[in-house]
């Protein structure tokens, strides 16, 4: 069993995006279950992508959805969390800081958590370099909310690892577009294993760059089981047994 918690529905204006091949390349890596967001929503226009996507997601069952949240834009923000998260097809709340210009620690992003908090789901976050301290900060300052660091702070790795450290609400997920040698196998023996869950970047970026990098770390049995799926599961409350 395998659970992406860190994918895309939709095309990216970027050479590399695989998303005509989304089902084939879950196929291909044995992946069940994808948590997306949607690209549109991402990177144009937040409320436009989470409407597509909701229609969508009703013709899937090998995706959940996150609604996508403009930290920016909270009318639409607390607007979309009321129509979507009810319906069972969405799991969580997407927040890219940097394409919304709108930093972790800065008053719109933690106005943004603190309704996801509210909401009750798990929020992903992009992170790079010591930006994921900002988000542990965040995370600390607020409540019952639960982040997830997208890319675990990219090549600010040792930055996540203080993170998770410092805040047991905060989980890191792996994907970048890079493979520095022994990145996930230094946070893997750092932090609470538990912690730890997969992600690919698809359909942005191919999932053999994320499996290789996993596979690459040497987990032992237990730990690649927990960062598979089985943390996902409990960390998005799925009813999955495997």
């Amino acid at each position: 069993m395998i659970i992406d918690v860190h994918a895309h529905w939709g095309p990216w204006f970027f050479t590399m995006d695989v998303a005509g091949a989304n089902l084939r390349a879950m196929d291909r890596f044995g992946i069940d279950l994808s948590i997306v967001s949607a690209t549109e929503a991402v990177i144009y226009d937040a409320p436009a992508g989470n409407r597509a996507l909701a229609a969508w997601l009703e013709t899937q069952d090998r995706h959940l959805g996150y609604v996508t949240v403009n930290p920016r834009r909270q009318a639409d923000a607390e607007r979309d969390l009321a129509a979507y998260l009810p319906t069972g097809r969405f799991v969580g709340v997407k927040i890219h800081t940097d394409y919304t210009r709108s930093p972790a620690s800065s008053p719109q992003t933690r106005e943004a958590l603190a309704m996801v908090a509210e909401a009750g789901v798990p929020a992903l976050v992009h992170t790079w370099g010591a930006s994921v301290l900002e988000l542990a900060q965040t995370c600390l300052d607020t409540p019952g909310l639960r982040v997830i660091a997208g890319h675990m702070g990219a090549d600010g790795f040792a930055h996540a690892i203080e993170a998770a450290n410092g805040c047991d609400r905060l989980f890191l997920e792996p994907c970048y577009s890079h493979a520095p040698a022994g990145r996930i196998a230094a946070v893997a023996a750092a932090v609470d294993r538990t912690r730890l869950l997969f992600g690919t970047d698809s359909t942005l970026i191919d999932p053999a760059s994320a499996f290789g990098a996993v596979a690459a770390a040497g987990l032992d049995a237990e730990t690649a089981d927990l960062v598979a799926w089985r943390n996902a599961a409990r960390l998005f409350d799925l009813d999955i047994t495997a």
